[in-house]
């Protein structure tokens, strides 16, 4: 490359919190009418065109030259035996056909409580190493917490510009309870170029534009991430404890199941065990075992027969 061609070139890290953009994709595929999951390819095109807008060049010059993804993760047997070893495979495919290096650091569960210990750290050392060697001229974070603050702050030392990629969103838990996720206002307010993406996603006057419409995958892209329930499913249980019934009704990202009484029984989609939340169809026979949470009996190891 000439040194003129170079001077042009707009370079783009980008910088997943693993955990985060997890949850961010589940929440559109199983809460949100959009019914789909985040596209990696997708989102890169859109950060392209976004930072092309900001810095004020041609497109054709920005390029995303390094992307890193974080996060905790169970160990082999763990994700085996809570069904989750090929979709975790899966979306490993997936970032690695779009040149996205993974980090993994081991889940930690103490106290019943699994939590990501030291990642976000390994993230924001990764981060200022790479913005210091590869001259990154944005640094893009698809990320919502305060804690990437000190980072940001170290990056702005470097001149490097730092767009940032933030969601709010809330939906029913496990536990019927609310959650809500938002962007840290101080993080908004130190970074260079600030991007709440479900103001853009959700707004009336884009629900046609090809640009937004592309950070989800296809329908038929979907089945390749969902696979159908042969190829996933499991032993169905045979333990006097498993009943059967009908799905009563669904919401967004958890159902009802019908029990012969007035009282139906609440399910989440993360307890279902052999398909996808959303090949889910009221009236579908289920077999499944009665569990408890802070409100009382809920159906769990859900079976779609």
């Amino acid at each position: 490359m000439n040194n003129t061609l170079d001077n042009k070139l707009t370079r783009i890290g980008v910088f997943y919190d693993g955990g985060f953009f997890s949850a961010v994709s589940n929440y559109y595929t199983y809460h949100h009418q959009r019914r789909a999951r985040l596209s990696v390819s997708g989102l890169h095109e859109f950060i392209r065109r976004q930072v092309a807008d900001a810095e004020g060049v041609d497109m054709r010059y920005c390029q995303i030259v390094d992307a890193h993804y974080f996060r905790g993760r169970y160990s082999a047997h763990e994700a085996e035996s809570k069904n989750r070893l090929l979709m975790d495979r899966i979306f490993d495919d997936v970032l690695m056909r779009e040149g996205v290096v993974t980090h993994f650091l081991p889940l930690q569960t103490r106290n019943a409580v699994t939590t990501e210990k030291g990642i976000d750290v390994w993230f924001a050392l990764e981060a200022f190493e790479l913005a210091m060697y590869k001259r990154f001229n944005v640094l893009v974070l698809v990320a919502s917490d305060s804690d990437y603050v000190p980072l940001i702050r170290k990056l702005n030392t470097l001149g490097t510009r730092v767009m940032l990629l933030g969601w709010d969103f809330e939906y029913t838990d496990q536990n019927q309870n609310k959650r809500t996720t938002t962007t840290s206002l101080t993080l908004m307010e130190e970074v260079t170029y600030p991007i709440l993406m479900h103001n853009i996603i959700d707004d009336k006057t884009k629900r046609s534009d090809p640009i937004t419409n592309a950070l989800f995958i296809t329908p038929e892209q979907n089945r390749f991430y969902n696979p159908p329930a042969a190829t996933v499913a499991v032993s169905s249980p045979n333990s006097s404890d498993t009943k059967k019934s009908k799905i009563a009704e669904l919401k967004q990202g958890f159902g009802f199941i019908q029990t012969g009484t007035a009282q139906q029984l609440f399910f989440f989609h993360a307890d279902l065990e052999n398909c996808d939340f959303n090949d889910l169809k009221v009236g579908d026979n289920v077999e499944y075992k009665i569990g408890k949470n802070d409100r009382g009996p809920i159906a769990i190891e859900i079976y779609k027969l």
